[in-house]
């Protein structure tokens, strides 16, 4: 299961996605959250799923790579389609009644139409943000992003750089992790069996040495980054300057089709369901 974890690992590649502005890639993944939200209608979901899908062909991402990610969250995923789907009470009659459960169709719809929108964000951002882009130009999109905010002396280069590596060092600790837990198991530890209480006892030698690591990881890069003479934002020059290009701007606009198309359908065609 911690291998499946794919989030902050980057692909590299020639696709549309991978070439757009990392500034570009921000905005339309915070377009792209908004309109899955505004999904209403069982027909928007559609749409979003579709989309989705449409993302994920262009960028060069293989399906298998998607799913592979989505496996961590499986749980999260289930737990709040069950809740829906037993604490949302329809005006109909129940469709399947068990002493004090009841089962209604719109806890079903709201149940998968929460499970079809968990699935697109995750899907879909990884797509247009962590998949296709690497750290460095993730550091410098979202720190020009972010770029007006130094008027107010908030320390917007120190924020980016913290985001970015937290990213950056995901899979180096989900890869620190498997490693150290392969070498507890051969020193007989037993991470599967027992309860809840007792399997979290379990992974206190894996805590222990992956906290330890950690720390050691981190002063690495601080020793390193030092020896390079970083100093922040102050006197920083950048070998490429990012440029917005025709195909940035069809993007953004092909992401508010998206987004108007969804407010369209939730008013003219709210068709089977409105997810209210």
């Amino acid at each position: 299961m911690i291998k499946d974890i794919t989030l902050g690992q980057f692909f590299p590649g020639q696709s549309v996605i991978h070439r757009l502005d990392p500034r570009m890639k921000l905005i339309l993944m915070i377009l792209f959250i908004v309109g899955t939200f505004l999904a209403k209608a069982a027909l928007s979901f559609v749409l979003c799923v579709l989309f989705t899908l449409f993302l994920i062909l262009i960028s060069g991402i293989r399906l298998s790579v998607i799913i592979k990610g989505l496996k961590p969250i499986v749980f999260v995923i289930l737990l709040t389609a069950f809740f829906n789907l037993f604490l949302i009470k329809g005006e109909d009659a129940p469709l399947l009644e068990l002493g004090f459960i009841k089962i209604y169709r719109d806890g079903i719809a709201y149940a998968v139409m929460i499970a079809v929108r968990i699935i697109c964000i995750i899907a879909g951002t990884g797509v247009l943000l962590t998949y296709t882009t690497s750290p460095i130009a993730l550091t410098d999109g979202l720190e020009q992003l972010l770029a007006p905010l130094k008027k107010l002396k908030l320390p917007v280069h120190d924020f980016s750089m913290m985001m970015t590596m937290a990213l950056r060092f995901i899979p180096t600790l989900i890869e620190e992790t498997d490693r150290i837990m392969n070498a507890q198991k051969a020193r007989g530890a037993d991470f599967s069996s027992g309860g809840l209480i007792k399997r979290a006892k379990a992974l206190i030698p894996v805590m222990i040495p992956l906290f330890v690591s950690s720390f050691h990881r981190a002063e690495e890069l601080a020793v390193a980054m030092e020896c390079r003479c970083y100093r922040g934002d102050s006197g920083r020059t950048r070998m490429t300057k990012l440029k917005t290009s025709a195909r940035d701007w069809i993007s953004l606009a092909v992401m508010v089709a998206f987004c108007a198309g969804n407010v369209l359908i939730n008013i003219f065609l709210p068709l089977l369901y409105v997810f209210d």
